[in-house]
């Protein structure tokens, strides 16, 4: 059975150990292993790492020691799958230059806190397939910098200083070997109940990140 490792930690505004949660129930359904971890110190061990199908980090803000971040990088690099949400993905270890580039985005303000519509742009991709087209969401909206390299799945429009842009939602890309997914949404757990089609979504990525075959339909 292929094995997944969550990590729990980090700004509990998030409620990492919530968000956890709702995805190592989904993903044990999927046929997964979940293992739950609420330290970083298991990033140093690069041997450990590489039992794993993916990892999926909740640990918004927070620092990595050298070490740490070079197993992490290196791991994934490897062939470790990345899948992770808002801020426990996109807005942790700032400053950790590969581990920016690696995710493909990262954090840079929400001016906008409110309603806003997603819209799916790829349907060639088993994650999104059967997705609604459109779905209305609330929440924090994250403004990103966003790599320009990256497979966008879903994007959304921001509203910022008069001028109005195309901001990616959810995206996937590649490093070295290793598969990485990641959505915007989710920054509060309960979001994954109000808006099944983020939650569908979060668990589609997190199964192709970690190399399992997606043949589920959206429900």
């Amino acid at each position: 059975m292929k094995k997944i490792l969550f990590i729990s930690g980090g700004w509990e505004g998030h409620r990492p150990d919530e968000i956890i949660q709702i995805f190592a129930d989904e993903l044990r359904a999927c046929g997964l292993e979940p293992e739950i971890v609420r330290d970083l110190t298991v990033l140093s061990d690069g041997e450990r790492l590489k039992a794993y199908a993916a990892i999926f980090p909740c640990w918004t803000m927070g620092q990595l020691t050298d070490e740490q971040h070079r197993g992490l990088v290196e791991a994934v690099r490897g062939g470790v799958g990345l899948a992770g949400v808002h801020g426990g993905m996109g807005d942790a270890f700032r400053g950790r230059l590969d581990y920016e580039w690696m995710v493909g985005g990262h954090f840079v303000g929400h001016p906008h806190v409110g309603d806003y519509t997603v819209r799916v742009t790829d349907w060639t991709s088993p994650i999104t397939a059967g997705l609604p087209p459109v779905f209305a969401y609330r929440s924090e909206q994250y403004y990103l910098l966003v790599d320009p390299a990256v497979h966008v799945l879903a994007t959304a429009a921001y509203t910022y200083e008069c001028r109005t842009v195309d901001m990616p939602v959810a995206w996937i890309k590649t490093w070295g070997a290793g598969r990485v997914f990641y959505n915007a949404l989710g920054h509060n757990p309960d979001e994954f109940t109000q808006f099944p089609a983020a939650r569908t979504l979060t668990v589609r990525g997190c199964l192709w990140a970690a190399g399992v075959f997606l043949g589920v339909s959206w429900k």
